[in-house]
């Protein structure tokens, strides 16, 4: 019985399916399984899409569909009809006694084993090569061992998970994680299966910096080649990836097509038969609306075409790979698989240089490039008590100018507001503000004593509700002064609050009364002519003078706007 996607033509040779329904649902497992690496991810992604596989019936022989399985991709995948080869005695049967019983099992041979092999034998789906990559990565991919190293590339953070081996024993490390969900590798096979000792361990953090900086080094003159090659490979699959759903949408068109001249040659009155068949009909009318919409969600799906001048600005610039590797929508997932298709295998030999002239222990990694180039490498690893999380100098830095002015509060609302981080990656609090002063010697703000006030001639730097109750009105007004240019203020950085200089000048020109012949600033653009906007302007360079009246209903801006001010058409 041939799988679904080989039949055999008039002269009884096995030949491909001229169905193209059927040829694009077989090649579609292999596009995917070449794209995702996993045959569960093959059947995940199809199932989102809603797309079935065909299956051949062993009793009639006919195709039928049904919804992707783990057992169907599999067997596609494993299958090496699709790559031309024709092949006899892949498995046997074993018995065995258990109890009195007769137990028996299928088992799969290995290639050397099997009765027939014969390679070319007819057209297939893919090549030889492609299949025995697809059998190897298959193998790759199975569950390792209770602690043991390797498997698929999963969604842990562990990015040379399977790839490790140890210096010293050559097997391979197993990941660990601490409580913070950060990576570590540990040679333990040893000690779980013999009672030895621990080989060695090696944290994940510095290790995949080092390796990833050799990696990204290693691909910088592909740079611009792989831009290019990704940009001319989306449409190409997104093409080959609606065909699929297109001939989905056609074969649903003539099922229901066929089921609809059935129920049309039946006589009507013969409900007994046209009820069974109206059933029919609906349930094929429902799978072709469903395949519209399923066909319509992929075409909107189309990647953007880059004009002429993004091509001529990507030619040049190339692919940022560190952007793209540590951009928030790449998965752990997609970054080992980018490691692994350039990196064969990661050797590292941990040596304690303790008793060396007193120097820390270093690490030696030597990395096995695809193809069988390799790298050494010597990697520090920092003394006990030492770590490589500390928080940046320019946080440091403006740490201390703020502490001069500003509490652990209000320093942790600042550096909250831009968006700055801890060494750990977590927002400030004020416990950690406090921590990171103690720990680097930074003395704390100490407020100016309450029985020291400054004179009424004397210029002062307040905060806005300071500068509020000193002039009389609100914080509000404050803001509103600041945004018009009425008083001036700074901020040491941004997110900081305001601080607003007070001196003699600005106290003049809040008062309680306005004397005469001064405009409210709506009547003050009328006279000039100008807009209002125009009048505060002039108020915030100079050109104007102005007072802000603090009491009555009639409370405000007054601008001194006589005859003598220059207005719109006026030359000054």
């Amino acid at each position: 019985m041939l799988p679904a996607g080989l039949d055999y033509d008039d002269d009884d040779h096995v030949a491909i399916s001229p169905d193209e329904a059927v040829r694009e649902a077989v090649m579609c497992v292999f596009r995917r399984f070449d794209q995702l690496g996993s045959a569960r991810q093959v059947v995940v992604s199809l199932r989102a899409d809603g797309l079935r596989l065909p299956r051949r019936d062993i009793r009639t022989g006919k195709i039928t569909w049904a919804q992707a399985s783990y057992p169907a991709v599999h067997g596609i995948l494993i299958h090496p009809g699709y790559a031309g080869v024709f092949a006899y005695g892949r498995s046997k049967l074993e018995k065995h006694v258990d109890g009195g019983n007769v137990i028996t099992r299928q088992r799969r041979l290995p290639r050397d084993q099997w009765a027939v092999m014969i390679p070319g034998h007819h057209p297939g789906y893919i090549s030889l090569e492609t299949y025995d990559a697809n059998i190897a990565r298959l193998a790759a991919n199975s569950p390792p061992p209770a602690g043991g190293a390797g498997g698929a590339a999963r969604e842990g953070a562990a990015w040379l998970q399977g790839l490790l081996r140890c210096g010293r024993c050559g097997r391979l490390m197993q990941v660990n994680y601490h409580s913070s969900g950060n990576p570590a590798y540990r040679c333990g096979r040893a000690n779980q299966m013999y009672g030895a000792t621990t080989c060695q361990r090696v944290g994940g953090r510095r290790l995949h910096e080092t390796v990833l900086a050799e990696l990204l080094a290693a691909l910088a003159p592909a740079c611009l080649a792989a831009t290019i090659q990704a940009m001319s490979d989306t449409e190409a699959q997104f093409r080959q990836n609606l065909a699929v759903f297109e001939r989905a949408l056609e074969r649903a068109r003539f099922e229901a097509g066929r089921a609809l001249r059935q129920y049309d040659n039946i006589e009507p009155e013969n409900r007994l038969v046209a009820r069974t068949l109206e059933a029919v009909l609906e349930d094929k009318l429902t799978a072709v609306r469903t395949a519209e919409n399923q066909l319509a969600a992929q075409q909107a799906r189309r990647p953007v075409t880059l004009t002429e001048e993004e091509t001529a600005w990507i030619t040049t610039a190339g692919a940022d790979l560190r952007a793209i590797f540590g951009a928030p929508a790449t998965t752990h997932a997609q970054r080992k698989e980018l490691i692994r298709a350039v990196i064969a295998e990661v050797t590292v030999t941990v040596q304690d240089n303790t008793g060396q002239d007193g120097t820390a222990r270093t690490c030696q990694v030597q990395i096995t490039w695809q193809g069988g180039a390799s790298t050494a490498l010597q990697m520090p690893i920092p003394a006990s008590g030492h770590h490589g999380r500390v928080t940046s100098e320019d946080t440091l830095d403006l740490v201390r100018r703020l502490a001069r002015r500003y509490d652990d509060t209000a320093i942790a609302q600042i550096l909250g507001q831009q968006n700055r981080r801890t060494a750990t990656g977590l927002p400030f609090r004020k416990t950690h503000v406090r921590a990171l002063r103690a720990y680097h010697g930074i003395p704390e703000y100490q407020p100016p004593p309450e029985n020291v006030t400054p004179g009424c001639q004397d210029a002062t730097v307040v905060s806005i509700p300071e500068a509020g109750r000193q002039l009389g009105v609100s914080t509000a007004t404050i803001y509103r002064w600041l945004r018009d240019g009425f008083v001036t203020g700074e901020q040491l950085t941004p997110g900081a609050p305001w601080q607003v200089r007070i001196d003699q000048q600005l106290r003049d020109r809040v008062r309680p009364q306005a004397p005469d012949g001064w405009l409210p600033l709506s009547q003050a653009a009328a006279r000039l002519g100008v807009a209002r906007q125009t009048v505060l302007n002039k108020v915030q360079r100079g050109e104007l003078n102005a007072i802000y009246l603090t009491r009555g209903r009639r409370k405000g801006l007054r601008i001194q706007a006589g005859h003598g001010h220059a207005g719109l058409f006026d030359t000054p």
